[in-house]
């Protein structure tokens, strides 16, 4: 059936193998000085490697293609693992986690030796495969990449008993992590997710990506907006409707 697939343009591609990674998938391999997709089923259509080319020799278009196969994904990305020798960088390899050491302390008291609630790597948008194991039926966080710098206490309100994402929706590429929420609304059974953003203008984008995301993905999860002031506080925090959408207030 016509899908979404990527193409790749042998007369444009040099080799250079900086898209590889970028395929959670596994679907792209070097061979013959030439990158190339391994299998139709293997790639889910959503570009997240096209903004590694630096020839501009891929490219997403619409034609007959198997259909994508998470099986066949998982199959691939274990034999990949048992090679020795490492395929992409470590920082893009998803890695669960798992939390170690005592409870949070109450606000105001020392935070020293308090764990990390991180639960998986890596963490930010770009790099997560739609199909991580930690996403599903998790509540996710998706957290503007000030939050955690700003909010001293990120790890103990925010982060505890949560998937993770981070993303920038002024520097980043808003079309690319709007197709990835997407996928991950549509895909996983989400519990709900937290949008934690700046007090400052543009951060707002990033509720309205999660807005358009559950429209496009048709689902109803429930949403949660919190606002971090500049100063480390938090300003607000609101459940946003159901039938908010995309340009509707929240």
């Amino acid at each position: 059936m016509p899908r979404e697939i990527i193409v790749i343009d042998e007369e444009k591609c040099d080799g250079c193998g900086l898209c590889i990674p970028s395929c959670h998938e596994g679907a792209l391999e070097l061979m013959n000085g030439k990158v190339r997709l391994i299998a139709d089923k293997l790639c889910d259509g959503l570009g997240a490697c096209l903004g590694d080319c630096p020839k501009g020799a891929l490219r997403i278009e619409t034609r007959e293609a198997a259909s994508f196969d998470e099986v066949a994904v998982t199959t691939r990305l274990n034999e990949l693992q048992k090679n020795t020798a490492p395929r992409a960088c470590p920082s893009s390899q998803f890695v669960p986690m798992s939390s170690i050491g005592s409870a949070s302390p109450p606000l105001g008291e020392s935070v020293d030796d308090v764990p990390s609630e991180l639960s998986h790597w890596p963490v930010q948008l770009r790099l997560l495969p739609p199909n991580a194991p930690a996403f599903r039926g998790a509540s996710l966080l998706l957290a503007a990449d000030c939050v955690p710098v700003a909010f001293p206490q990120f790890h103990q309100k925010l982060l505890k008993g949560h998937s993770v994402a981070v993303a920038c929706p002024k520097l980043d590429d808003s079309s690319e992590h709007l197709k990835k929420l997407t996928e991950i609304l549509r895909r996983n059974d989400l519990r709900d997710v937290t949008v934690a953003r700046m007090e400052v203008p543009c951060c707002s984008g990033l509720l309205m990506m999660v807005l358009e995301a559950r429209r496009l993905s048709g689902k109803d999860t429930p949403i949660k907006d919190i606002v971090i002031g500049t100063q480390g506080e938090v300003l607000a925090e609101n459940h946003v409707a159901a039938d908010v959408q995309l340009g509707s207030p929240a």
